[in-house]
Order: C-alpha cells, then structure tokens, then sequence
C-alpha cells in the first residue's frame, strides 16, 4: 500500500464533515478509510462508488492519502482517472464528485439496446448495466415506479444500510438512467438507509 499525506481525490471542508459524521455512525468508525472507486462509465462521464473500507483491509495497490482526520483510498488502477477530483457536498443534491478526467472514446459502442416503454427500458438498464456493478458489494437497485418523467428507486442488500449509497445513486445511477432513458429528467430515491438486513456495516 502507497501512502502519501495528499488523497488523489480532494475532499472539501463540507464534505468531510458529513462523511465523518456518517462514518461516526458505522461501527469502529475511527478504524474506516473512504474508498473511492471508478465503476464504469456513462457516456463521457466515468461512474463511481463511494464505500467506507476498514484500514486493516486494504488490498495491496490501494494509494492511502488524508484529508484531514479522514483517510482516503483509491485503487492504484484508478489513480489517472481520479487524480484532481474534488469531492463536494452540494444542496440540495448531497455529495458530488467533479472529475477533470474523462474516460476515453469507446471502441465499440456499448452493448445493451434498451427497448420498450420508459418502465421496460428502465428495468432492462437495471437489470443489464446497473445492477451487476453494485453486485460487488452484495447490493442492488430496484424500480419501484415512473411518474411521468420522474423515475422512483429503492437500493437493497449491501446498498440498503451504506450510509454513502446517496453517491453511488446519484454519481453512478442517476447519471446513466438520464444518459440512456431521455424521458426520465430525474430520480428519487426511496431508500430507508437506516434499516436493511444485510448492511455494509451493522449500527452501533
């Protein structure tokens, strides 16, 4: 593991202190790094995740940086893709993640053709792009309706109890269902994070 006393991701003021006050909330909080990790992408934005990981875990080629009394990591393989991006706390939004890197121009165009009404799209999206990138972590998003050009979300498993599930739909989620389902302008997420029988990290 590199370590460096500068994170690759640059974590503002306001955001560290919700992630410490979510990380407060986790149990043996003061032993959790944030692990931030490229997912994928979505057109010509890259798609990420946001996990508390404990330190005594890190895999080897985990680049180890600090922002403040917050440790932050990010996988060596990720390093050039996330390397100045800051990490903000937006409202009403909740917390963002502007990158100056982009993803270069794909090979082949991507895989999945989407057809159908709003709702089977949206359901196809899920079950073919969405869902097999949050099965790492044991979690998994589900359609609960579409209200005109809203579209309603729940997260299960893993994401249910992560307290930086918020992230991960808004970064990587949201930013592919608006990329690739037009109709939908936006998305809501219905998540009770304080319940889930499988959370990342049981409460206190």
């Amino acid at each position: 593991m590199a370590t460096s006393d500068a994170p690759i991701v640059i974590v503002s003021e306001k955001a560290r202190a919700e992630i410490l006050a979510m990380r407060a909330a986790e149990a043996d909080g003061d032993s959790l790094a944030l692990s931030v990790a490229v997912t994928g992408r979505s057109g010509n934005e890259y798609t990420y995740e946001l996990t508390f990981e404990p330190l005594a875990e890190l895999p080897v080629g985990v680049m180890l940086g600090r922002s403040g009394d917050l440790p932050v990591a990010v996988d060596a393989d990720d390093e050039e893709k996330l390397r100045g991006a800051v990490l903000d706390l937006v409202e009403p939004t909740g917390l963002v993640l502007r990158n100056p890197n982009r993803p270069p121009p794909p090979v082949v165009p991507g895989s999945l053709e989407l057809t159908g009404t709003v709702e089977e799209r949206l359901a196809q999206l899920l079950e073919g792009e969405i869902n097999p990138m949050l099965a790492a972590h044991g979690g998994f998003a589900a359609m609960d309706r579409v209200e005109g050009e809203v579209a309603y979300l729940s997260m299960g498993g893993g994401c249910q109890g992560c307290g930086l599930a918020q992230m991960t739909l808004t970064q990587g989620i949201k930013t592919s269902i608006l990329d690739q389902i037009p109709e939908i302008t936006a998305v809501v997420d219905l998540t009770d994070h304080g319940a889930g029988a499988n959370p990342f990290y049981d409460p206190v």
